[in-house]
């Protein structure tokens, strides 16, 4: 096996849903939690959809194809994101669609250092090769690129485009070894904030843009430093903990399991309960497994 080929996956999970009209640039503005005005053909963006009390609904990738927005989100729940951006819709001229399954997303990805295919590598960058919308992630280029196509397109993208062979891999790992949420498998809807489900760090929100559904909430953690858990990576010995699965040390519980793939998942955890725990070199168990917290280098929190 070359030391760094390129691998990918098509993401079954993931769909898109189409924003389009006069009003589709200002209609976003006021939905989401990141600048739209920072959306063009060759730059994309991360954010969230919120409750009014700022809390988690749906997370998407933007990007911008000729006169058209591309939210790629989760495919299971992109019926309740069409449906709950027409509630706001009112009087906006603007179409928001579900795209065909025909539409696929792929994930393309180098292990030991960044795929890179442009001069330009900040995250976002976006451009459109063999007819598909190909994105570095706006959240962190480790994870690699986002292309949105056709079956055929993105096999001619594989065949004209990446400078290596590719080789099929499992993105889930992947992102779970870097550390990132997977939408509504992590954060949980209508319960999370995003400040705790590290979307400041991951480029999606913006403090500077104007108003927009749960953004007084979302500012007021920001200034007040009140988040008191994080999504962390943690490492598993023994058998997957489910999702929920509550942690547990001597004194108590920790916080509660999120996804998990082999010996790799995602937990909320305690802030004040970890540092605590740290301090006294305590287990950690959910169930039978051992787990430990893992801090992504991409995250600083000064207390740990």
């Amino acid at each position: 096996m070359a030391v760094n080929m390129i691998f990918y996956d098509v993401l079954d999970n993931r769909g898109v849903v189409a924003v389009e009209g006069p009003d589709a640039r200002s209609f976003l503005q006021a939905m989401i939690s990141n600048d739209a005005n920072n959306i063009s053909p060759s730059n994309s963006i991360y954010a969230a959809m919120l409750t009014p009390q700022g809390k988690y609904l749906h997370d998407f990738v933007i990007s911008q194809v000729e006169d058209r927005f591309l939210l790629e989100t989760e495919q299971d729940r992109i019926l309740d994101l069409v449906n709950r951006l027409n509630l706001f819709r009112l009087g906006a001229e603007v179409t928001i669609t579900a795209i065909e399954r025909d539409s696929l997303v792929a994930a393309f990805w180098r292990k030991t250092s960044p795929l890179r295919l442009a001069d330009d590598h900040k995250p976002g960058y976006t451009a459109m090769m063999s007819n598909c919308c190909v994105v570095l992630d706006p959240r962190l280029a480790t994870l690699g690129y986002r292309v949105m196509g056709s079956k055929l397109n993105i096999e001619e993208f594989i065949s004209h485009v990446l400078p290596d062979p590719v080789t099929k891999a499992d993105f889930d790992s992947h992102r779970l070894e870097i550390g990132v949420p997977d939408g509504s498998r992590d954060i949980r809807v209508n319960k999370s904030f995003l400040l705790e489900s590290n979307f400041e760090e991951l480029n999606g929100v913006a403090f500077d843009k104007g108003c927009y559904v749960g953004q007084e909430n979302t500012a007021r953690q920001k200034h007040k430093g009140t988040i008191r858990r994080r999504l962390i990576k943690v490492n598993i010995s023994g058998p997957p903990p489910v999702n929920n699965e509550r942690i547990i040390w001597k004194n108590g519980e920790i916080g509660e399991m999120r996804s998990v793939r082999h010996d790799a998942g995602m937990a909320i955890i305690r802030l004040d309960r970890w540092v605590e725990a740290k301090a006294q070199n305590a287990e950690f168990r959910a169930g039978s497994a051992i787990v430990v917290p893992v801090l992504p280098e991409w995250i600083n929190l000064e207390e740990m």
